[in-house]
């Protein structure tokens, strides 16, 4: 029997080696590219006893001088390396492989908040510390930089120990820089390296230390510890901490200056579970793609079906409908809001009007006088000079006086250093079409105001009726009650789902404008070279913002319920989000100054003081995930590619509808006119369970507003519980004409017991 298998295993290696000999010199001239290789471990030939033999086998059996990146042993059975598309297609034709998927390279999505989110009035209703101390957060980011204040570990008790992390060393890191508060570091770069070369120790950091920032602040909204006198440059001062500020946090750098690669993030992922996190925050994000070819999807289930919450950003392509990513489920997708908080900064026009926009400029002021001004557009001689590009501006024309430049194709702060080496003194950003009245505060290195679309409009044409326009700029710190608060930022990504239209997404909206939270030592808060500051905050915007609010909300909501399962958290989250102001308007979407939908926010924005007692919720498991991929008509091998589960859909009736997802998003088709001049009319059913996770109680439901197009009924309208952890059914049913192909009509499902309220967010569009 041994000879046997000794025989199996040498055909196994030579069955292809003569193609590979004649491919070889072909081969060699070929572009290589990295793939991650995903394959059934239950194909594997009995004559290996050990999976990583057998990936080692196959690799080599397709080409002889590949080396494997990472061999996957959990979040999927597989490995990464580098193939031409003759050796990637050879070796896809191979026995127990599922996929090959292409490297994808993610960007990231790039205080005051915990009181705007109600935690400093309701510090006992929150989980004590030394449970919320037990929930470990793994970020997914840029690496920390571990002398920041935000990771000072005093008052925190031992590390949990079940802990199976380590700090791993590198470049200007040691084990000696975790603590009780960074608990685990370790660094991901053979998929980043394999395709843009060795990483340059001279420039960045080998290591989990961050050379960005952007991973610093993250963990740091999410989890970092209590620091009194915070601030960037005396704007935003106050006591800085994370959401969950107890909690202990585990950095996996993935991301470098060339991007943030998936067979990196796969691998992270991976390790985050091994080493035993409970909640997962990736503020990242990459083109859309099914998600059996989604690299966080395929490791968010993974994580998922260990008990692990995943949140992820919705990305900064807003305001364009369906420009969302990290779309899948299981996912916690979240968009991003403002504050009540603002840094006004003023522009004083000649003719007398004044406006006000943004700015969180610190160093000299302007003379307290008017300063002539020009349009950018009107001082350069190069296409698209009104945009201040690099060496752009003709100094003749802009020496001494303050510039008005666009906002578009360079960093806003950019500008402004264009301006300067031009020998303007001055510069005010005004926003073109695409941007609108969106306000994003920037720590100018020269005297600058950020300004809306109108505004900047209004300014254009003084300039154009005035050949002595004149200005300045004055800045007035920080302004706190800034209302209306919260609106939905205009970068953050739109729904619907582009993936799977009966999945509302994204799923709910927190802080992502003007966040204040640690940063590196490494560079200045602008992150140009030209920035020679050193600062230990800085104050900055995106969903990459947002998702570490709900990362570290969801930490606490783990703490004050460690059984509940990750849907379960996400909809006590989502359920109590809210909508409206405390005068009864709704929430505003800033990009258009009207009411916002749930396209915009998903189930609203995020109360996580309601979220620990929501009384019911919504729950969900690996199989309830399986149907509605069966919904989707995956095949076996498909199913297993994106869960890593052998299943076979049966011949049941699946439905997308009966997903037990939060929120309800309802796709009509169009049809056209009957014979009788009548619109056709179509009916759709959603199937939703609760689960009692309160007292005992009758829940009555509730449709508000009622939508003049559609017709909706929820059997029954009543729910009585009587014990936790008791579940009840029942269906909603939307009835409607046809309608024209792009019509919308939004509405809310409650389940109401007189001290909670359960709500869910109604989307309906035909197409």
């Amino acid at each position: 029997m041994k000879i046997l298998r000794v025989e199996v295993h040498l055909m196994f290696m030579l069955l292809f080696s003569y193609q590979f000999y004649v491919l070889a010199e072909k081969n060699d001239h070929q572009e290589r590219r990295t793939y991650i290789v995903h394959m059934d471990k239950s194909h594997m030939p009995e004559s290996f006893t050990d999976h990583h033999e057998w990936y080692h086998a196959s690799l080599k059996s397709a080409v002889d001088t590949a080396e494997m990146l990472y061999a996957y042993n959990s979040i999927i059975h597989g490995f990464s390396t580098r193939l031409t598309e003759e050796e990637a297609e050879l070796l896809q034709g191979q026995p127990g492989i599922l996929a090959l998927l292409p490297e994808i390279r993610y960007q990231l999505h790039t205080t005051r908040t915990p009181e705007f989110l109600g935690l400093g009035r309701s510090e006992r209703l929150l989980p004590t510390s030394t449970s919320e101390g037990d929930v470990i957060i793994g970020v997914l980011d840029t690496g920390v930089w571990p002398e920041s204040k935000s990771y000072d570990d005093t008052g925190l008790g031992p590390v949990p120990s079940r802990w199976k992390g380590e700090c791993e060393q590198g470049t200007n890191f040691s084990s000696s820089n975790c603590n009780r508060k960074i608990i685990g570091a370790r660094f991901f770069c053979k998929g980043y390296e394999a395709t843009l070369g060795p990483i340059d120790e001279s420039v960045e950091n080998r290591s989990p230390r961050d050379d960005d920032g952007h991973g610093t602040h993250t963990s740091t909204t999410a989890a970092g510890s209590t620091v009194t006198g915070a601030s960037l440059f005396g704007y935003a001062s106050g006591v800085a901490r994370g959401m969950a500020s107890h909690a202990r946090i585990a950095a996996y750098k993935v991301c470098w200056q060339g991007g943030c690669f998936s067979t990196d993030i796969l691998a992270a992922m991976e390790k985050a579970i091994e080493d035993g996190v409970d909640i997962m925050s990736m503020s990242i994000g990459g083109s859309i793609s099914d998600y059996s070819r989604d690299t966080v999807a395929i490791g968010a289930f993974s994580a998922m079906a260990k008990g692990i919450f995943v949140s992820c950003s919705a990305g900064n392509s807003g305001p364009d409908s369906g420009t969302l990513s990290n779309v899948a489920p299981w996912i916690t997708t979240v968009g991003a809001g403002t504050l009540d908080r603002d840094f006004p900064a003023y522009v004083i026009l000649g003719n007398g009007k004044n406006f006000t926009g943004t700015s969180l400029y610190s160093g000299k002021p302007l003379p307290k006088k008017l300063l002539p001004f020009v349009y950018a557009g009107r001082a350069s001689n190069v296409t698209g000079g009104n945009l201040c590009m690099s060496d752009s501006l003709e100094p003749k024309s802009v020496a001494g006086k303050i510039v008005v430049c666009d906002r578009g194709g360079n960093s806003r702060v950019q500008k402004g250093i264009v301006v300067k080496k031009a020998g303007g003194v001055g510069m005010i950003l005004t926003n073109t079409e695409a941007y609108g009245e969106e306000l994003v505060a920037d720590a100018h290195l020269v005297p600058a105001a950020s300004l809306g679309q109108k505004a900047g409009d209004e300014i254009k044409k003084y300039i154009s009726s005035d050949n002595d326009a004149r200005a300045t700029i004055g800045f007035s710190g920080t302004q706190l009650g800034v209302q209306p608060s919260p609106v939905v930022a205009a970068f953050s990504s739109r729904g619907p789902n582009p993936i799977t239209q009966e999945i509302l997404k994204p799923d709910l909206i927190a802080p992502g404008v003007n966040i204040l939270a640690g940063w590196t030592g490494k560079i200045g808060p602008t992150g140009l070279e030209d920035d020679t500051r050193h600062i230990s905050f800085n104050i900055i915007s995106g969903t990459s913002m947002s998702c570490p609010h709900v990362s570290g909300l969801a930490a606490l909501v783990k703490a004050a319920h460690p059984e509940w399962s990750p849907a379960a958290i996400k909809s006590a989250l989502m359920t109590t989000a809210y909508t409206a102001y405390n005068n009864g308007k709704m929430i505003l979407d800033v990009a258009t100054g009207l009411p916002a939908t749930p396209f915009d926010y998903g189930a609203g924005h995020v109360d996580p003081v309601a979220a620990l007692d929501p009384g019911l919720v919504y729950d969900a498991s690996v199989d309830d995930y399986i149907d509605f991929l069966c919904a989707l008509n995956y095949s076996s091998e498909l199913i297993k590619q994106t869960t890593g589960r052998q299943f076979t859909c049966s011949s049941k009736a699946y439905s997308i509808q009966d997903l037990n997802y939060p929120s309800f998003s309802v796709a009509f088709e169009t049809a056209s006119e009957t014979g009788l001049g009548r619109k056709a009319v179509s009916t759709v059913k959603y199937t939703r369970t609760l689960t009692n996770v309160g007292k005992p109680a009758n829940y009555k439901a509730s449709v508000w507003p009622q939508p003049a197009k559609v017709q909706i009924k929820v059997v029954p309208e009543l729910l009585s519980f009587s014990t936790v952890n008791e579940k009840k059914s029942f269906t909603v049913t939307f009835t409607a004409n046809s309608m024209p192909s792009g019509t919308t009509s939004y509405a809310h499902l409650t389940w109401s017991d007189g001290k909670h309220t359960v709500t869910s967010p109604i989307a309906i569009t035909w197409t």
